[in-house]
């Protein structure tokens, strides 16, 4: 059986779990990270949503319940967290815009506001008032894209169409990463003599960061993307940034693997080892931190009886103890009883009531979250990952 050594192991690959690994890389650690796959993060608009329903997220930290997962991150918490995304996303050449301190808000796919916090560069322009001159270039054969539901919001909007001579989102993506067709669509976009207004796309400007700044800048407009239906390509652009930026800080991958068995040496966690095919891979550690995410992800699983349980360490679970108050009465209302469950943790992000000294976790399997009610995914996924990883750094100091 083949053996790694590290000084933490990250169990699963979304954004909590990443920013958590490149936090501690960054401080000298080596880290390995363990993950079934890709994330949905992958699916996501690439936004960071740190709290919604306020003017300043920051500040509406204050007011939510005790038991929020917020409260133990803190405002400092936030500001370092988020500083250090932006950072990563800089240097991997993908810019954001925004700060923790003030929401913004962007067009959404059915051509509403969405409010937000962190949005990638190509949709800095996209706060678009319903009395403004809109541009909407769509793209022939496109499925996951309604541009009705955008210009009916608008008293002045125009549609133009471009065949890409595909149309799938991420086939369109793709033709885009050529210089060859950009340069097409940049001849068909000044053969069209569209006189004024901001330009909105779906957001399909390539699978590489650099790209859109290549087309605006071809352009001389004010161009911004709009969010398609998942899978978005922005998301994918997020997730492909922070794992490259991991693999050059040196960090290992273990990509497409789960973790089969635990061993315990009295009781701290020494080491997992990971199924595979034909040899299994014991991966040894001083630390490790469980980002796996809740039940979409595979973190946290409900058996027929009503008992909610973790999926690698088998940690205790908080569920509301009446399940007729897991789910309201209209499901798509965000705000169901399910949205509290996950692991309870103490101020150093340790699971409570296990004794484990050097387990720590983070992202939306902390109980109390209530991610969709709060709108607060990206932003608690990177804020408790970088805590967290601060937490583990301070165990293995």
């Amino acid at each position: 059986m083949k053996t790694g050594k590290y000084d933490a192991v990250i169990v699963g690959g979304g954004i909590s779990g990443l920013m958590a690994a490149i936090d501690l890389t960054r401080k000298g650690r080596r880290v390995a990270v363990v993950s079934k796959g890709d994330p949905i993060c992958c699916l996501s608009t690439g936004c960071i949503d740190i709290l919604k329903g306020v003017d300043s997220p920051r500040d509406g930290i204050c007011d939510l319940p005790e038991n929020h997962p917020y409260h133990l991150v803190g405002a400092g918490g936030l500001d370092r967290a988020a500083g250090l995304f932006v950072s990563v996303m800089k240097e991997a050449g993908l810019s954001y815009v925004g700060n923790v301190g003030q929401n913004r808000w962007i067009l959404s796919p059915g051509g509403t506001r969405k409010q937000t916090a962190l949005v990638p560069e190509s949709m800095a322009h996209g706060n678009v008032e319903e009395n403004e001159t809109l541009v909407v270039i769509i793209f022939k054969g496109m499925k996951d894209f309604f541009p009705g539901y955008v210009t009916a919001k608008f008293q002045n909007a125009d549609v133009y169409e471009f065949d890409p001579g595909n149309g799938s989102t991420l086939g369109i993506a793709t033709k885009f990463d050529d210089p060859a067709f950009q340069e097409d669509f940049f001849k068909w976009f000044k053969s069209q003599k569209i006189s004024k207004g901001k330009i909105a796309l779906p957001a399909v400007l390539g699978t590489k960061p650099q790209v859109f700044g290549e087309l605006a800048q071809k352009l001389d407009r004010k161009i911004f993307e709009i969010p398609t239906l998942p899978p978005s390509i922005p998301g994918l652009r997020m997730f492909k940034a922070l794992k490259t930026c991991l693999q050059d800080a040196g960090a290992d991958l273990y990509w497409g693997r789960s973790v089969e068995s635990v061993e315990k040496d009295g009781d701290a966690i020494e080491a997992v080892t990971l199924a595979g095919i034909g040899r299994s891979t014991r991966i040894e550690a001083r630390a490790f931190i469980l980002a796996t995410g809740s039940f979409v992800s595979g973190g946290l699983y409900a058996r027929q009886d009503g008992v909610v349980k973790e999926s690698v360490f088998d940690l205790p679970a908080y569920v509301p103890e009446n399940r007729e108050s897991w789910f309201g009465h209209n499901f798509f209302e965000t705000g169901h009883g399910i949205e509290k469950a996950g692991i309870r943790v103490n101020g150093s992000f340790q699971p409570e009531s296990t004794g484990i000294p050097n387990l720590f976790v983070c992202g939306s399997i902390l109980a109390f979250s209530e991610t969709m009610k709060y709108g607060c995914g990206h932003g608690m996924a990177i804020a408790t990952g970088v805590t967290a990883a601060e937490k583990c750094e301070d165990h293995l100091a």
